[in-house]
């Protein structure tokens, strides 16, 4: 059993390939012709860049109502869908005093609660703090450490520091998506086109700015893209890496362990998973070293915490009005993750061939976030990179992405207290949006399954088995014919 085959050749045009974009391409002179050339400039990722670009200026133009409004009117949040968790984190854990993360001093832990993320989040969120006092004018420290907490806020002086902060961190999360596309570009080099899907995704540019998860995103594509190249040991330091940034990218290393027992080449596994565990100790050795309790506040955080937004969980509590204790969701939902890996995993070693990466990848994360106790609207963004190579379709993702925009919109509606009907507090419309988000990620998983099981229908294999054969040598001049 074989991989799909990922070398050099012509490029899989979108507008042959894919059945979707081939219609919409009528209103335009139809599919490209085979006598079409190419620009000597604009090149497919030249062009992906650009339109990643384009989204993510767009995505910061998304958050402007809130930023005009200082981040204060919860109805602007709601009517324009443009919040985000970086300004309130600004000040609530610290960065307005410029401190650091993991400090165990006392005073600063009676002033600020601990950052509740991993520590690749957290460091950069503080090297983030750090340029912005530098690009403001190195506000006094000492002096606010006298001042309550409570009063930072909407103080001129911070206010200016927040904007400069979200500024700062929405170049960086548009130069991560640019890098990610510049990975899932180069994953099948006949197939760079498929990053479009990720490019112009509408998931990415109204969540984008929502969070820091695009940090660990572009991790999980480059790790796409070194599997790809044949190196498991950049593989694994960039799982490693992804999973002090966040914790989900550790569930690709299921995906390469069946990819590595199909293929017999577990060594390969055995060093991806070594560089990984090394590379994520790397990591949290500075956190763990200064501030051991505050470093295991993201473990607690996460193991203490109830039904939350966008999950199963919460809608089975309000709809049967019964509370469901933290730890009966912690052992159930690790109880039917676990099944779900183990069915990945039959899935993936019963396959007629060996399932591509991304292909178990967004199977095995897809499961994780289904069973999950929280789906934070930005969760979308996990699955994305994995999604558009796993099922290079434009209508399967326009179908799954649907269904994400529904549930991002009906969240602030919820949050904001408009989905509550006149005569009761059950929240139907929010549960509906709830479950068309889970349908429209188990439409997604369906197909994925599907073209594992039957790799006539998966599209890169297709366009594989498809490319014209290479030309027979020209044997040299002179030769004789014997």
């Amino acid at each position: 059993m074989t991989s799909a085959p990922a070398g050099p050749g012509p490029h899989v045009d979108p507008t042959r390939d894919d059945p979707g974009i081939a219609a919409l391409s009528e209103g335009v002179g139809g599919p490209v012709g085979r006598r079409a050339g190419r620009h000597p400039w604009w090149t497919p990722v030249r062009v992906l860049l650009a339109l990643v670009a384009l989204v993510m200026a767009l995505g910061m133009v998304q958050k402007a109502p809130c930023v005009e409004d200082g981040w204060n009117d919860a109805d602007v949040r709601a009517t324009y869908m443009c919040y985000s968790d970086l300004p309130y984190l600004y000040t609530g854990r610290g960065f307005v005093e410029a401190a650091w993360p993991y400090d165990d001093d006392a005073e600063v832990r009676d002033r600020y609660e601990v950052m509740e993320y991993p520590v690749g989040i957290s460091y950069f969120a503080y090297a983030a703090a750090r340029v912005t006092h530098v690009l403001t004018g190195n506000a006094d420290v000492s002096d606010r450490a006298e001042q309550p907490t409570d009063g930072f806020w909407g103080e001129e002086q911070v206010q200016r520091e927040i904007t400069v902060f979200l500024a700062l961190s929405a170049l960086a999360f548009a130069l991560a998506a640019m890098l990610a596309v510049w990975f899932l570009a180069g994953v099948n080099r006949r197939r760079p086109w498929d990053a479009a899907l990720f490019a112009v995704s509408p998931a990415l540019l109204v969540t984008g700015l929502v969070n820091w998860d695009l940090l660990a995103v572009v991790l999980v594509a480059a790790a796409l893209w070194a599997w790809a190249r044949d190196r498991p040991v950049l593989t694994g330091v960039l799982i490693g890496v992804g999973v002090a940034t966040k914790l989900y990218p550790l569930f690709l290393l299921g995906a390469i362990l069946v990819i590595c027992l199909c293929d017999r080449r577990m060594l390969d596994f055995v060093k991806a998973t070594a560089a990984a565990a090394v590379a994520w100790l790397l990591a949290n050795l500075p956190a763990y070293l200064s501030g051991p309790e505050e470093w295991r506040v993201f473990w607690s955080f996460n193991s203490e915490r109830g039904p939350d937004l966008g999950s199963a969980w919460l809608v089975a509590a309000q709809w049967s009005d019964r509370a469901i204790e933290p730890e009966t969701i912690n052992l159930w939902s690790w109880l039917l993750f676990g099944a779900w890996c183990v069915g990945v995993f039959v899935l993936g070693v019963l396959a007629p061939e060996t399932p591509r990466f991304a292909q178990l990848g967004f199977l095995i994360v897809a499961g994780f976030l289904l069973v999950n106790k929280v789906y934070s609207p930005q969760y979308v963004l996990w699955l994305l990179p994995l999604a558009v190579l796993a099922r290079p379709r434009l209508r399967d993702q326009a179908v799954w992405q649907l269904s994400e925009l529904f549930y991002f919109a009906a969240v602030w509606w919820y949050l904001a207290g408009w989905l509550a009907p006149g005569g009761g507090d059950e929240p139907g419309f929010y549960w509906l949006a709830i479950v068309l988000r889970i349908a429209g990620e188990l439409f997604l998983v369906a197909l994925v399954v599907r073209d594992v099981l039957r790799p006539q229908h998966d599209p890169v294999r297709a366009s594989a088995l498809a490319a014209p054969a290479a030309p027979p040598p020209v044997p040299p001049v002179g030769a004789g014919v014997s």
